[in-house]
Formats: C-alpha cells, sequence, structure tokens
C-alpha cells in the first residue's frame, strides 16, 4: 500500500471510531426515566445521527422531538421529531426557527416528564434564540471568527446574548428533568462551553465576557453591552450529563489505526490550540527531525486551530495546516501530513481538510502558486484543489474537534 492510501484508510478507521451512534446507545441503554412523558430536543452538526439513534431506542416512549443540525446534514426523516437544518458557523433565521419550535416543546412541562438532550459541535451557532436582533448577532460571530478569538472566548460573549446559552434552556425545562448526552468538540470537555452550554451551569462571569471585547477591540451595541452584564445561571438542580466522545478518542483511533498499519504512533497532544499556520510549521519540523528513520513513524496531534483572516479566499483551518506544511517536508520522500475535521467540514468549504506530501511545492509551482500568497489570502482550498490536496469525506454524523497526522513510511 502507498503512504496515501495508509492516510486514507488512517481517517476511515478514525471517523468511524468516532461515530456517536455506540455513545449514545451507551448513554441510554438501561437508563431509566420518571414515568411522564419523553421529549428529544437534539442540536449541532451530529444531531441527525444521535437523534435517529436515540429515538430507535426510546420507542413509543418519546412523545415528540426537534431536531437542529446543519445544512446538508440530516439524512431523512426521524419518528416523532421534527428536523430543522440552519446556517453554521454564522447562525441565521433557519437555526433560530428550529431553536424557537424546541423552546415551544418544552412549555409547560412536568416534574414527571424528562427532555433528553443531544449536543453536539456546533450547537453554539445552530441553537440559538438571540436576544439582540438576528443582524447584530451575525456580525459579531463574523468578527469573532475574523479576529482569531479562540472557542471559550466566542461562547463567553454568545451566551450573554441568547435565551438559551448558558444554562438558559434546561432553565426553560424545568421542572422535567434534562438527561444531557454530550459529544464534545471543545479541548478539556468544559460542559458549559459545548454548544455554549444550554443545559450547565456557566462557569464564565460578566468580567470574562468584558475581558473579551477589550482584547479584540469588538464593536457591541448598547443592547449587547446591557446584556453582558446580565450574569448567566450558575446552578442547576434538573439536569444529568454525560460525555459520549472527544478528541482524546479521535486521536486513540487514528493511533490504533497507524499502528495496524506499521507505524510507530506518538500522540503529540490533544489539546492543539494555536494559529493553524504555526501547527503546520510545527509539524513539518517534526517530520523533518525524523527523515532519516529506518522505521515507520506516525506522530498525532489532536485539538482545534484558529485562523485570523487576513484575505477574502475560501478554506478552513485544517486545509491552512495542511498546507503551511508543504514547505518543510519539500522533497521528502514517503512523508506526508494531513489534517482533518471530524465533522468533515472544514470551515465553509466542502473539504475535511487538506493532505501534503514532499511532492506538493513542486506542484504548486508548476500550478503557479505562492504558498505565502495563498496563505495571506487565506485561500488554502483553490491551492490544494489544484494539486489534488483537497481531503473530501462528506458529513460524518460525527464531531470531536480535529486531527493532524504526521506520516513517514519505511
Amino acid at each position: 500500500m502507498s503512504i496515501h492510501s495508509d492516510a486514507q484508510q488512517i481517517i476511515q478507521s478514525a471517523l468511524a471510531a468516532c461515530l456517536p451512534d455506540a455513545a449514545v446507545r451507551r448513554a441510554l441503554e438501561g437508563k431509566t426515566f420518571a414515568s411522564g412523558r419523553i421529549y428529544l430536543v437534539a442540536a449541532g452538526k451530529a444531531a441527525w445521527q444521535m437523534a435517529q439513534c436515540a429515538a430507535q431506542m426510546l420507542g413509543d416512549r418519546l412523545t415528540a422531538g426537534v431536531v437542529v443540525t446543519k445544512y446538508d446534514h440530516s439524512k431523512g426523516d426521524i419518528p416523532y421529531c421534527t428536523v430543522y437544518e440552519g446556517g453554521h458557523p454564522v447562525p441565521d433565521e433557519n437555526s433560530y426557527r428550529g431553536t424557537r419550535a424546541a423552546m415551544e416543546l418544552v412549555q409547560n412541562l412536568t416534574a414527571e416528564d424528562t427532555v433528553v438532550f443531544l449536543v453536539s459541535g456546533g450547537g453554539s451557532a445552530l441553537f440559538e434564540c438571540p436576544l439582540v436582533p438576528g443582524e447584530d448577532l451575525a456580525r459579531l460571530t463574523k468578527d469573532l471568527l475574523a479576529c482569531g478569538a479562540d472557542i471559550v472566548e466566542m461562547n463567553t460573549l454568545r451566551k450573554r446574548l441568547s435565551a438559551v446559552k448558558g444554562g438558559k434552556f434546561a432553565q426553560l425545562c424545568a421542572p422535567a428533568q434534562v438527561y444531557a448526552i454530550v459529544l464534545s468538540d471543545i479541548l478539556g470537555d468544559p460542559l458549559d462551553m459545548i454548544a455554549s452550554g444550554p443545559a450547565y451551569p456557566d462557569s464564565s462571569t460578566k468580567e470574562d465576557a468584558w475581558a473579551a471585547v477589550e482584547k479584540y477591540h469588538l464593536s457591541l451595541t448598547d443592547e449587547m453591552k446591557k446584556l453582558l452584564d446580565v450574569e448567566t445561571p450558575k446552578q442547576l438542580d434538573n439536569v444529568e450529563t454525560v460525555i459520549t466522545g472527544s478528541v482524546r478518542e479521535l486521536c486513540a483511533a487514528a493511533a490504533q489505526a497507524c499502528e495496524a498499519l506499521g507505524y510507530q504512533p506518538t500522540v503529540l497532544t490533544d489539546r492543539l490550540c494555536c494559529q493553524a499556520k504555526e501547527a503546520g510549521s510545527f509539524l513539518a519540523s517534526i517530520a523533518k527531525s525524523h527523515e532519516d528513520s529506518t522505521r515507520s513513524l506516525a506522530f498525532l496531534a489532536g485539538g482545534e486551530t484558529v485562523v485570523q483572516l487576513t484575505g477574502s479566499g475560501l478554506g478552513g483551518r485544517n486545509q491552512e495546516l495542511a498546507l503551511a506544511a508543504a514547505p518543510g517536508i519539500a522533497g521528502m520522500k514517503d512523508t506526508v501530513i494531513f489534517s482533518l475535521g471530524s465533522d468533515g467540514t472544514d470551515g465553509p468549504t466542502d473539504a475535511a481538510g487538506g493532505l501534503v506530501d514532499g511532492e506538493t511545492m513542486d506542484k504548486l509551482a508548476k500550478a503557479g502558486l505562492s504558498v505565502h500568497q495563498v496563505l495571506s489570502d487565506n485561500d488554502a482550498y483553490h491551492a490544494l484543489k489544484a494539486v489534488d490536496g483537497l481531503l473530501i469525506t462528506g458529513p460524518t454524523g460525527t464531531n470531536v474537534n480535529d486531527v493532524a497526522v504526521v506520516l513517514i513510511k519505511r
């Protein structure tokens, strides 16, 4: 098998191991609920797949449900449920419509009722009912994405501008009990930050929110400023939460797949959180340090990098990471570096990520492309497409951050 075939097999194995079906099944098997009605609410990029599994297991006990996921992530009808698709990473009117339907679903519940709440990455944008005009929230979200704010900083602000985030959805469900099943997409699995914590007490403070505003020089309306001073719920007594998956599992599955193919794997970190370009350069330096190895090696880094927008091109953090690694491994034999988002969509593109090898730089030069210029334009998508370096998986049904891998085949 070629090293490119190895990379594809590692990708497929890692993603298959992190699909949410088995995790949701484990969370529901043997679980007993109160004698009242059971409602299902699912939000995030993996919402459809999680909800389908839960609906099958709950069967006729399920009264009704609402599922809110990203465009093109629904795969059909789910019994007793209404499925909505909305905007991500910037929420839109369809995101709000699906969320309002969920809010209506949990009105007037009793203490004997239960809301099974399925949460996955992307929920911050998809599960949203803003307390400010939608266009103001969309502008702030775009500003946060452009300035390089991390997911914790973004969610600290979004909680205070929302009717459902920061524990507020659990308050809406009360006195019913909420059983939250969470697929984590944030490093360290902070439950109050995943999807902005709709059913978990908020650990962030208004001081944290104002610190982010000042750090990135964000422009806020007077209405937003007032909401930032309103503190979020710090205690909830009607919620039980289980985490069903995370980037640690993604890294472990990828490492296991590498080992099965004869590579000696090393997981460098499962908390990668720097600029995408810096991560790519670093992983290339790792590869260069082991160029003379007589053994097949694999180095893995899981997490979620960030991109600072300086241009108007098309791409995503995983594509930018891969492209930034290309100069460092130019000319190296049987060496590839790839990075992909576990949800199958990297940024606003149809690619999951990118892959480069020792020949990528020559191919880019023949296409008249400069890596420095492409990265300045944030146009990694078109550059990688020109050299057959895009990774296309389609929506995977899961979302547990990203994994980047260095392969050296001997």
